[in-house]
């Protein structure tokens, strides 16, 4: 890569700043407004899973495509064109009368948010180069930050009654604006660093440990976003009204210690805050399974948090700094083993509550944590 100035830099990490809060904001803009579509289109709760289901189908599908295309392009060009197109889907939504071109509209909306997801984090890594040190998650901390602002934008607009597609717009137009202010920005040069290596390969030993890390941290992540609000219900009994607050200190402590972790990576290496983290998820579960009660279930969730909270930007980052493949192809490899982890984590603890309970099923999400710990010793850091 050729050299930049420490103003053209600094002018980069803002921008990239800026896509990833775009990017929070435009989920968090979609998922605060779920209860809004289901009562719009009469759906019932097998219905809604069926459409649902279109999201992560969509990212799926994208995984190779994102990899293939930042690779041959430019991670700027691939996420200027999919930001945009993130946002159109998002706007669309609002206006969808027919359910099945509302499913279409969902595929787009996953399809275009991870490709997003890879390209944005490959200008990340990029820009990480640069700077010599590790800043990746400060930027997934700003994607927790404006999913909170989007969550909270949700909530104000369904308690003023707007109507979806004027909340939509609103997201739409300001999201346009900010992505557009940040394009010129973005890193130039970021396939010079791997231009000569191949957009198709079969991910090595490392990449593979990073992707099973990876799964295993967001196999817990995922059931944190599912299984949250039924645990504090039907394990911690709390009075209906505070039910979301165990969700709530999964969150804060998780979007926290993101802005942290950066300093953390820098003063004790990438495999000691990874094996840490692991600790800190073994150690919050343990806490929530064996003493089921409201204080310590809170306290619980809110260092799983922390434990969850670096290993996939840390992961991401070691992938993106891979000799053998882009970036773009590398991140994509392991973003593929992450996302089988977030996918399955929720219906597998459903298989397993049912078959035992609830409570015993979380046990299961302990090993996750274990498994980080152990792992975490074996990374290579390029």
């Amino acid at each position: 890569m050729t050299s930049q100035s420490q103003s053209s830099l600094t002018k980069s990490r803002i921008a990239i700043s800026i896509i990833f809060l775009c990017y929070g904001l435009t989920f968090a803009s979609w998922a605060s407004r779920i209860p809004t579509i289901t009562e719009k289109f009469n759906l019932d709760e097998t219905s809604l899973g069926a459409l649902l289901l279109m999201l992560p189908l969509g990212s799926f599908i994208s995984l190779p495509l994102a990899g293939f295309l930042v690779a041959k392009w430019n991670s700027k060009t691939v996420t200027k064109l999919s930001i945009n197109l993130y946002l159109l889907s998002l706007f669309t939504i609002g206006f969808v009368e027919n359910i099945y071109i509302l499913g279409f509209v969902l595929f787009c909306l996953g399809l275009m948010g991870n490709m997003l997801n890879i390209a944005i984090n490959t200008q990340a890594v990029g820009l990480e180069i640069y700077f010599k040190r590790n800043i990746m998650a400060t930027f997934h901390g700003m994607w927790s930050l404006a999913g909170f602002a989007g969550a909270a934008i949700g909530a104000f607009m369904i308690g003023a009654d707007v109507l979806i597609k004027y909340h939509y717009a609103i997201i739409f137009g300001s999201g346009i604006v900010a992505a557009w202010f940040s394009f010129n920005w973005l890193l130039k040069n970021d396939q010079e660093e791997g231009g000569d290596k191949p957009l198709f390969a079969l991910p090595d030993k490392h990449l593979v440990l990073l992707g099973i890390i990876a799964f295993c941290s967001m196999l817990a992540e995922g059931t944190m976003f599912d299984w949250s609000g039924v645990y504090f219900k039907k394990i911690v009994n709390a009075p209906e009204k505070w039910v979301g607050l165990g969700y709530t200190a999964f969150m804060i402590s998780m979007a926290g210690t993101r802005f942290l972790a950066d300093n953390f990576t820098k003063k004790y290496g990438i495999k000691r805050v990874i094996r840490v983290s692991g600790m800190f998820t073994v150690t919050g579960l343990l806490l929530s399974i064996l003493a089921p009660y409201f204080v310590t279930a809170l306290l619980g969730f809110f260092i799983v948090g922390i434990g969850v909270s670096s290993v996939v930007p840390l992961v991401f980052s070691a992938a993106g700094r891979t000799k053998t493949m882009s970036s773009g192809v590398a991140l994509a490899s392991v973003s593929t083993m992450a996302f089988f982890g977030f996918l399955i984590g929720p219906p597998l603890i459903g298989f397993l509550a049912g078959w035992m309970n609830l409570q015993l099923s979380f046990a299961f999400i302990v090993l996750t944590g274990v498994a980080t710990v152990i792992l975490a010793g074996k990374i290579k850091v390029e």
